[in-house]
Order: structure tokens, then C-alpha cells, then sequence
């Protein structure tokens, strides 16, 4: 770096932190790589990729120590694992602190990830059951890829399920807003944010208004909304689970205690420490299982609140156009 450009300084790095993650990583991981990224950002050139192959190269020693399997080779291996999580974390806080991201390093990162666990369950496993003959460990080898493997699907199924709500939504309530303007009522819709999400609102929502045709605007409970808040039910039903959530929030740790990132540090880094691989296979499957039917449980209820807010905004839409003649009510549905 040049002389007379601006140091990064370890408040520039907090910054680049996510706004909620894994207490894993919170406690155990951000405090270090943090404290890394200022000297490896203001004097050296080392590019977020470089840093997820290095990641990755310690990460497969970790793997050579597991597969070895003897109890110095299992300690640092699980030592280097960690080691090679705490440097996957600083390439995206790199990244997003210089602006050099890429499309390709997050696929490399996430790659290379995946990869590393798959390996490390392997070796770990197949090592314990060549010294010590007990084919359970064989079981659990496929039971920690199975859990791993299904976390990560739901994840990705999840996300394109709460996408795919929200955007229906959207597109209802856009039906919504042309429908008032050939009424000649205009309908205020917030705009969306440059990464498509509304933004949050912590005002209550408003009382729905009736609805007249001289009016030049229309102010609804639809309208005023500036994000389609598909948890009212489970906020409902658990305010002092919100309570807890919200003083989690405050420290950045995300409320999902047990994913993927905690099941992979109790195998790969705690078990092999504490001469606990069965257990911490066992119960970590259960834990991470019981989070995941957590998460699907307040996704059901979402879909309970998405299925009463899209059946408002088509009420709505509906009273309007039994006011229209017939030919705008076509026009306004073929835009």
C-alpha cells in the first residue's frame, strides 16, 4: 500500500461485519481475524481469493491430520481447522473493506468450503474406524454429510421460499396501485431498496381507511407498510422469545444457536480436542436437526401470514375494480 493512502483502522473493519451471524463466529472468530485483516490490509497486496486458497490448503492439512487419527495428529488438526475458518472469515471482510469482491470469489469461498467439511468428515471418521475397528464411526461419517448436506438444501430452499412469497406480494400490490390510479386513486408504494428488500418500519401499522373515489390519496393498512411482515403470527405467539432475540441481535448473534457453522467447530475443532467425536456427531445431528424443524415451523407460519396479506391486497384490488367498466378492468390485468 502507498504511503499517502489512508490506513484502514480496526473500527474500518467492524464495519464490513455482519449485521447477524453465528456466535461461533461472533465470540470465537471476528475478535481475532479482525485484529489480522488492519496489518494484512495496509501492508501487504494479498486479494480475498489468495485467502480462501490458503484457507483451504490449511484447511486440507487439518484434513491429513484427522485422517491420521492418533490423538497429537487429531488436536492440531482440530487447532488448524480452526485456524483455517478464522482466515476463511477475514477474505469477505477483505473484500468488502477494499471493494474487491467478486461473483467468483464468493463461488471459489463457498466451494472450497463445502469441500473442506466434506474431507474433514471423512478423514475423521474413517480414521477412527481403521484404529479402532468400530464401524459406527462409519455411520456417523454418513449421518454428519446427511445433516450437513440437508441444512444447507433447506437453507437454500428457504430463502428462494421467503423470495418468492415476498415477490408475489410485490406484484400484488403493484396490481394493487394501477388498479387505484384507473380509479383515479393514487396509491403511495414505498420504493425498495437498492437490494430489492423494503426497508423496515418500526411505526405500528396503521388502521385500514375506507376507500373514496374523490380522494387523490389512499391511505391503508397495505399502503403504509413499508415491508411485508410475514412473522406477525410467530411474534404473536412468542414475545419472549422476541425479547431474547432482539438482546442476541444487539450482540450480532443470530438466533439460529446451532447451524451449520457450530456443527461443523463441535466435530472438527471441540471433538477431536476432547476425545468426544461419537457424541459430538450424535448430539450435534440432533441439535442442528432441531433448529432446522425450529426454522421450518416459523416458515410455516410466515406462509400463514403471506396467505392473509396477499388475500387483502386481492380484496382490495377487487372493491376497486368492481367500481371500473369492464374494458379497464382488462387493461389494468394485461399490464
Amino acid at each position: 500500500m502507498s504511503g499517502d493512502r489512508a490506513k484502514f483502522s480496526l473500527e474500518d473493519v467492524k464495519e464490513t461485519y455482519k449485521k447477524k451471524d453465528a456466535w461461533w463466529t461472533v465470540l470465537l472468530v471476528d475478535p481475532v481475524a479482525s485484529r489480522l485483516i488492519v496489518p494484512t490490509a495496509n501492508h501487504t497486496n494479498i486479494t480475498p481469493n489468495q485467502l480462501s486458497l490458503f484457507s483451504f490448503a490449511l484447511g486440507m492439512v487439518s484434513v491429513y491430520c484427522f485422517f491420521q487419527g492418533h490423538t497429537t495428529a487429531l488436536v492440531v488438526g482440530a487447532i488448524l481447522y480452526h485456524i483455517s475458518f478464522i482466515i476463511d472469515c477475514m477474505d469477505g471482510k477483505i473484500a468488502r473493506l477494499k471493494g474487491t469482491g467478486s461473483t467468483f470469489g464468493v463461488l471459489l469461498d463457498i466451494s472450497l468450503d463445502h469441500i473442506r467439511v466434506v474431507l474433514a468428515a471423512a478423514a475423521l471418521t474413517y480414521s477412527q474406524f481403521q484404529l479402532t475397528g468400530d464401524v459406527v464411526y462409519l455411520y456417523l461419517g454418513f449421518l454428519f454429510l446427511a445433516a450437513y448436506c440437508a441444512r444447507h438444501i433447506n437453507a437454500l430452499q428457504l430463502y428462494k421460499l421467503r423470495r418468492e412469497m415476498r415477490g408475489k406480494l410485490r406484484k400484488a400490490k403493484r396490481k394493487l396501485k394501477r388498479t387505484g390510479e384507473a380509479a383515479g386513486i393514487v396509491i403511495d408504494i414505498p420504493k425498495e431498496t437498492a437490494t430489492g428488500v423494503e426497508q423496515e418500519t418500526d411505526k405500528p401499522e396503521e388502521e385500514e381507511d375506507e376507500t373514496e373515489r374523490d380522494h387523490e390519496t389512499v391511505n391503508t393498512e397495505l399502503t403504509q407498510k413499508k415491508k411485508f411482515d410475514l412473522q406477525q403470527e410467530f411474534k404473536s405467539k412468542f414475545t419472549t422469545y422476541m425479547k431474547i432475540r432482539e438482546f442476541f441481535l444487539n450482540k450480532r448473534i443470530r438466533m439460529h444457536l446451532f447451524s451449520g457453522i457450530e456443527f461443523q467447530m463441535f466435530v472438527f475443532v471441540v471433538a477431536p480436542i476432547f476425545g468426544i467425536i461419537k457424541e459430538a456427531i450424535f448430539f450435534g445431528t440432533i441439535l442442528l436437526l432441531a433448529f432446522e424443524a425450529a426454522i421450518l415451523y416459523k416458515i410455516w407460519l410466515s406462509t400463514k401470514d403471506f396467505q392473509r396479506e396477499q388475500d387483502k391486497i386481492e380484496t382490495a384490488t377487487a372493491v376497486i375494480e368492481a367500481t371500473l367498466p369492464s374494458e379497464e378492468t382488462e387493461a389494468v390485468g394485461n399490464r
